[in-house]
């Protein structure tokens, strides 16, 4: 724990602000706090701080705006923002912001004053800015493959968070190559020469689930016939990765949010507790945040578990992506054979871009293998390799708005324009303002997107 570290609180609440008080009075860190967000934000210019504490709910600020305006002005601070209201849509936007843990005000305000302080002294800085003085080199990421905007956006968050201790949640579709990322994580971390212990939450029948979790002592239950060591234990000093997350029932996920928030378990049959000393990364390919609006995932342990998000992008996202990934993958499938390195000859690359590949890279992966097969001797694959049962991408019928042609008819060329601008404007807003991006989701060259969007935007007047 680095020492004297200057912390802003700004907030009023009262449980909050006594709290924090009591557990920096005797330490050598300094606590400042402040009700007004104009005066943190005149003193975030004027002044060094290590960590902020936001309260949201009250303030004359909307939260993005005020934790945007925050990390604008110092943006190395860890920043732990406090929900009078929590919602998880707001902790996802406050995230991607920087806000590096969202922690409901009533959670944070029965916190004992050392935890509350514990989880501040922990922060890093936001998400693009955690270097610090005394930060590691960037760790090499090799088994990440892809050159895209959004996958280069996956890498650098790598990069990042590996050194760190931060709870990670990968999301993504199948196939996507979710486990890569959260080995990656592991083998770039200190962690890295301890165990990673790998759990497919979605494989484990419900009623075996605890057991396998946090192990049990002989005779605890019919067929006990020995003790038995749960994962938890086994990934102790290294790396737990909870693969399909949203695959656990609610009466685990409450037990699993207990040994989160307290790093101690007890297992089956006994009550001794013992503590354990693990990181936790989880993936999901479904959307938590809907299943915490149906009620079949926990919000608390939603927020537990959401405090590093990384959105792993699908293989449609990252076209650009395929040729790199071809030459990794023919390396990979050929070494393994003990073949010659083969090469995809020009139609066949020009076959597989073309290609919406719903399975992702491991559909990618598995075709490629298939067509080394098939190849025999040749050392160049061929259109004819790759047989795959899948068509290429194609604008859907189903995206196409019906429109009604009026009595007295319409300009044909103005809808058109105003249907083809509001796409490009939305794939520019959907990238973050990434041009390269935005051509990506619309399959067009940046160049024509970039000239589609100055010529329809000086047509429309501005």
């Amino acid at each position: 724990m680095k020492l004297g570290l200057r912390v802003l609180f700004l907030g009023s609440d009262e449980t909050v602000a006594r709290s924090l008080g009591q557990a920096f009075e005797k330490s050598a860190d300094t606590l400042l706090q402040i009700h007004d967000p104009r005066e943190a934000l005149w003193l975030l210019d004027e002044q060094h701080f290590d960590r902020v504490v936001v309260e949201i709910g009250s303030a004359a600020f909307e939260p993005e705006a005020l934790i945007e305006q925050v990390l604008s002005r110092a943006p190395r601070i860890g920043a732990l923002v406090l929900a009078r209201r929590p919602d998880f849509e707001e902790s996802v936007r406050l995230a991607r912001l920087g806000a590096q843990v969202y922690l409901p005000l009533e959670e944070a305000a029965i916190l004992g004053p050392e935890q509350l302080a514990e989880r501040i002294r922990q922060l890093d800085g936001p998400l693009g800015e955690l270097a610090t003085e005394e930060a590691e080199e960037t760790p090499e990421i090799p088994e990440l493959v892809g050159s895209s905007p959004a996958m280069t956006k996956v890498i650098h968050l790598v990069q990042l968070i590996a050194p760190r201790q931060s709870t990670v949640l990968i999301s993504g579709r199948t196939g996507t190559g979710k486990e890569l990322v959260a080995l990656a994580i592991h083998g770039a971390s200190r962690r890295s020469q301890h165990p990673m212990v790998m759990v497919n939450c979605g494989a484990i029948p419900e009623n075996l689930m605890e057991a396998e979790f946090f192990g049990h002592v002989k005779g605890a239950f019919t067929g006990a016939v020995g003790q038995r060591v749960g994962r938890f234990e086994q990934a102790h000093t290294g790396t737990i990765f909870l693969d399909e997350i949203g695959e656990l029932p609610l009466e685990m996920q409450s037990k699993l949010l207990r040994v989160l928030q307290e790093r101690e378990l007890q297992r089956i049959g006994s009550s001794d507790t013992i503590s354990v000393d693990v990181r936790v990364i989880a993936a999901t390919n479904r959307d938590l945040g809907d299943m915490v609006k149906s009620g079949h995932f926990r919000e608390d342990l939603y927020y537990r578990l959401n405090v590093v998000p990384i959105a792993v992008p699908s293989l449609a996202e990252r076209v650009h992506d395929i040729p790199l990934l071809v030459e990794h993958l023919l390396v990979k499938v050929c070494r393994r054979e003990g073949l010659p390195l083969k090469h995809a000859g020009p139609e066949a690359m020009t076959r597989l871009m073309g290609h919406g590949w719903p399975g992702n890279v491991r559909q990618l992966e598995n075709a490629i293998e298939k067509a080394v097969a098939l190849s025999g001797d040749r050392d160049t694959l061929y259109p004819s390799d790759f047989p795959v049962p899948f068509s290429p991408v194609e604008p859907s019928t189903a995206l196409v708005p019906e429109v009604r042609l009026p009595a007295e008819g319409l300009n044909l060329n103005s809808v058109v324009m105003q249907f083809e601008l509001r796409l490009l404007k939305q794939a520019l807003e959907r990238a973050g303002g990434n041009k390269t991006r935005a051509a990506d989701l619309l399959r067009i060259k940046r160049t024509t997107f970039a000239a589609k969007l100055r010529t329809l935007d000086e047509r429309d007047g501005g």
